[in-house]
């Protein structure tokens, strides 16, 4: 049997194992994802923000159990929720743990006449087709209202604006109604 050296075991460490070559890849792949996810909750504060008689902000990592949004109108009484989705993908989902959270935010604020739960969605005008293969299309936001009446569950809008709820791996048809949204949104389809 031979004798493995210093020298030899220095080789194999810094050999770079195709396994890593791969989570550097993903882990590029995750990143990209959040960015999407903070510039899209970025671009909705600042059009809320624009508004005079609106405040919003981004609060914060899924981790703290906040929404990532949170717009307030005093003027109106109105405040939103927002939990938002960006992607390259052809559905994006919420999960039943942030529908949740914007709820029990919502709720929480009952000096305020309207509290809405609001899903924002971005598909991004190109669509993925593999890794890093890209096909373009029409960029198309969706601003749907959870329906406070329907058993929470996981939540997916489709690019054509389509909702259905996931729950035990059964998809079940919502019909989530499209939110005016007090900006212009020029981006935004609303389902017929």
């Amino acid at each position: 049997m031979p004798k493995v050296g210093a020298k030899t075991i220095t080789i194999l460490k810094n050999k770079p194992h195709k396994s890593s070559k791969i989570r550097k890849k993903n882990l590029k792949s995750a990143r990209k994802r959040r960015q999407r996810g903070y510039h899209w909750e970025d671009t909705v504060v600042k059009r809320f923000n624009e508004l005079g008689e609106w405040n919003a902000f981004r609060l914060g990592s899924p981790s703290v159990s906040l929404p990532d949004i949170l717009a307030v109108s005093t003027k109106n009484s109105t405040i939103f929720t927002i939990e938002a989705k960006s992607g390259t993908v052809s559905s994006l989902p919420v999960p039943s743990d942030q529908i949740e959270r914007c709820l029990k935010w919502a709720q929480t604020f009952d000096v305020y006449k309207t509290r809405k739960v609001i899903l924002a969605f971005k598909f991004l005008s190109k669509k993925r087709i593999a890794i890093d293969q890209y096909e373009s299309r029409q960029l198309r936001e969706f601003f749907k209202v959870w329906d406070e009446s329907q058993e929470i569950a996981d939540c997916v809008c489709t690019y054509d604006g389509e909702t259905y709820l996931l729950k035990d791996g059964k998809r079940s048809e919502i019909k989530l109604e499209d939110s005016v949204m007090p900006f212009v949104a020029k981006n935004q389809v609303f389902v017929k």
